[in-house]
């Protein structure tokens, strides 16, 4: 049985689709696990026809000898892993299992895959142009999607609880766009988090695209006021427009409990005080040498409280009020939500307040 061609517009509408409603059993990668971990379709597994060693031995062959001594080990590399995928993965699978499967650009890795499933007598589905035209397609449906959604933007200056917020809400079963915590960031100078390196952009981009396809446009998507970029990644232009246009939540939490909520959140600094003022110094330009210094020294005594509070009133919270009322156009008739505390409950009491508004 040949491998059934699939443009990637018609694999997006059979992705959204369980199987036995006309969707894919499994997504099967085909290329090295460097490119599967760069970025690959969502729920995707990885079963490379070349490893990452032996694809760069072809190609060397390939250059340095010839195109047809690189085919024949090309060939041989890529027969006895596909051997090796069918004995570990295949053997117990029925015949009703229905892959899809691609590769760079739909050629040699997945073709070579598909063709001996489809011979096995599975049905077969083989993306038409690869992974590159897929993902193409994919930044077009987030240029699609984005618009079709109704965001409430949570704003609110740094410490303000406005990722406790998001994540109460989501507990409580409303629909969260958590775009931090998609880019592994905290989206400042100081928002990276040790030991969470951030995924690629291509990774980034389809992990939202993800989050956008799975919310019920009919219902409201929370999510937070952010800048064009989080950390180093970028937020897709067509969503950034849609919540710049939204309406806009202002949480408002007192000074002294957004600095205890930020020395909670941000415990690693406090442990570790030498990466704190070495972060300190990415402000230097902004806040100039002798200010962070200041900063540098009070950390040397041990007084990290202090700074963060400086930290807040000074820096965060001017830059933040210029940013948000510069992008965000129905800031100034913001939903004002005034927060007791930082603790669980209360952020419980607010997300369901705010879902009972916008249901």
């Amino acid at each position: 049985m040949a491998a059934h061609p699939i443009s990637p517009e018609q694999a997006i509408q059979r992705m959204a689709l369980p199987a036995d409603a006309g969707g894919f059993s499994s997504i099967i990668d085909a290329r090295t696990e460097d490119e599967f971990a760069l970025d690959h379709l969502p729920g995707a597994v990885n079963w490379p026809s070349l490893t990452n060693e032996e694809r760069i031995r072809v190609g060397t062959l390939y250059k340095q000898v010839s195109p047809f001594e690189a085919n024949k080990v090309g060939a041989s590399l890529v027969a006895a892993n596909i051997a090796r995928h069918i004995d570990q993965h295949v053997m117990p699978l029925g015949k009703d299992w229905q892959p899809l499967v691609y590769c760079w650009r739909g050629g040699k890795r997945s073709g070579s895959l598909a063709l001996v499933l489809g011979q096995i007598g599975f049905r077969v589905w083989l993306i038409e142009g690869g992974y590159k035209a897929f993902r193409a397609q994919m930044l077009l449906d987030i240029e699609r999607l984005a618009p079709l959604l109704r965001f409430q933007v949570v704003t609110g200056p740094t410490g303000s609880g406005k990722t406790r917020l998001l994540q109460a809400l989501g507990q409580a079963g409303a629909q969260v766009l958590d775009l931090e915590d998609l880019a592994c960031h905290r989206s400042s100078v100081l928002g990276r988090i040790p030991g969470q390196p951030q995924p690629s952009q291509k990774h980034f981009d389809t992990l939202v695209w993800d989050k956008l396809r799975s919310f019920d446009p009919e219902r409201t998507v929370f999510v937070e006021a952010e800048s064009k970029k989080v950390g180093n990644l970028s937020v897709p232009q067509t969503l950034m427009e849609a919540m710049r246009q939204s309406p806009c939540i202002d949480v408002q939490l007192s000074d002294e409990e957004r600095v205890k909520l930020l020395l909670e959140d941000y415990a690693f600094f406090a442990r570790d005080v030498s990466l704190f003022s070495q972060r300190l110094s990415l402000l230097s330009e902004l806040k100039g040498k002798a200010v962070v210094a200041a900063w540098q020294s009070q950390l040397a005594s041990a007084e990290v409280e202090p700074v963060v509070r400086d930290l807040l009133l000074t820096h965060y919270d001017p830059t933040y009020a210029k940013s948000v009322a510069r992008n965000f156009v129905r800031f100034p008739e913001a939903l004002a939500l005034p927060l007791n505390n930082r603790h669980p409950q209360t952020m419980t009491s607010a997300a369901v307040q705010l879902m009972n508004r916008f249901s």
